[in-house]
């Protein structure tokens, strides 16, 4: 299946427009561990105490991603962010459990047995799945399934924007699956297609999913513009129960 051929859900509202930069009303918050050599973590905490958090790879870019989240429609929300290796290949080969399952197999130790309850203790947030989620894009966008597939005790959300196509959907499926938010531009047809196949697989397994397609490339803008959509979507709107 490809990309164009995936019909939109009907969780495909626009994106809203992106705050200034000087919206920002929480702060960032800076941790080394002692993973691989010293392996930073970006947390990005709201003005008030969370109602929801998201876990994402990529840290020191999707962290501050937080502040947009401030100027719309959603719940407090903390982003743990776990940041990426500078080499491109060292990243996917930690990202997508295809390449070289031991180093997937020590990151994934790392994101979930270090990361997760260092962050609950540090910050006092004991949130249940159903208020969890784990994010990513591109090649992070396959840790998210990845990761969300394996451990879907901690998080009952994913967030994948335009996934790569090395980590492809298991046959079968797990039994139980996280609700699932899938985003791909009609400007990268690699990306959306390998988006839309998951949107098949989980469908298909019975898993509640939202596919969208948007008119942009791989970029950064796009990914950005469709954060406070997915929390919305899997965390209601501010103010709500």
């Amino acid at each position: 299946m490809t990309g164009e051929d995936e019909p939109m859900s009907e969780f495909s509202e626009t994106p809203p427009e992106l705050p200034s930069a000087d919206a920002i009303a929480g702060e960032l918050v800076a941790e080394m561990f002692d993973y691989d050599g010293g392996r930073r973590v970006t947390v990005y905490v709201p003005q008030v105490a969370p109602e929801a958090i998201v876990f994402a790879g990529d840290g020191q870019m999707i962290s501050p991603w937080g502040r947009f989240l401030e100027a719309a429609d959603v719940p407090p929300t903390m982003i743990v962010g776990v940041h990426h290796v500078a080499d491109e290949t060292l990243r996917l080969h930690e990202y997508s459990p295809k390449f070289d399952p031991e180093r997937f197999a020590a990151h994934e130790k790392f994101f979930v047995e270090d990361v997760g309850p260092w962050a609950r203790s540090r910050f006092g947030i004991m949130l249940p799945s159903e208020r969890t989620a784990v994010f990513g894009v591109s090649a992070s966008g396959e840790l998210a399934l990845a990761l969300g597939l394996r451990h879907p005790e901690l998080y009952g959300a994913i967030f994948s924007a335009s996934p790569g196509g090395g980590y492809r959907p298991p046959y079968p499926m797990p039994g139980r699956l996280p609700r699932t938010y899938l985003v791909g531009g009609t400007l990268e047809p690699f990306f959306l297609a390998n988006a839309a196949r998951w949107a098949a697989a989980l469908r298909n397994a019975g898993a509640d999913v939202v596919m969208n397609k948007r008119d942009a490339g791989h970029d950064h803008e796009m990914w950005r513009r469709e954060f406070p959509s997915m929390v919305r979507w899997a965390f209601g709107r501010r103010g709500s129960p």
